[in-house]
């Protein structure tokens, strides 16, 4: 992510702020400018749940040059307790312990280093419920 982009939507990141769209109800997130089911521009401020199941995942065993430190990682897509689905690395437990269904909370924390000086970026990571 670039750092311009980090800075722009890092309050809604750290606080997992979405918009619901006020016409259709449709949640979002990140922002958008413009609802994707029905074209209204206004949303309100939601929280999203910090709690969802884990829908699919895949191992990643053969890692891009800044990963490969932490290969073999999976990554997953879950689904929030209010249907907003998030793509993060499933952390916090061995590859093989994984299994789709299963109960994961988000947490914010840094993903990667852009050189020894550079920006830090941060993401969500989806970590099982059990840790």
């Amino acid at each position: 992510m670039f750092p311009s982009r980090i800075w722009r939507e890092s309050k809604h990141r750290y606080r997992l702020e979405a918009g619901k769209c006020t016409k259709c109800g449709k949640v979002v997130f990140p922002y958008r400018l413009i609802c994707p089911v029905c074209g209204h521009r206004e949303f309100e401020k939601v929280i999203l749940p910090e709690t969802g199941k884990l829908l699919t995942y895949s191992i990643i065993r053969v890692a891009p040059s800044q990963f490969t430190d932490q290969a073999p990682y999976a990554i997953g897509i879950a689904e929030l307790e209010n249907g907003v689905r998030l793509l993060a690395q499933v952390a916090d437990c061995e590859v093989d312990d994984i299994k789709v269904g299963m109960d994961v909370r988000i947490e914010f924390r840094r993903v990667q280093t852009d050189s020894h000086h550079g920006v830090l970026s941060y993401g969500y990571k989806f970590v099982p419920k059990w840790y």
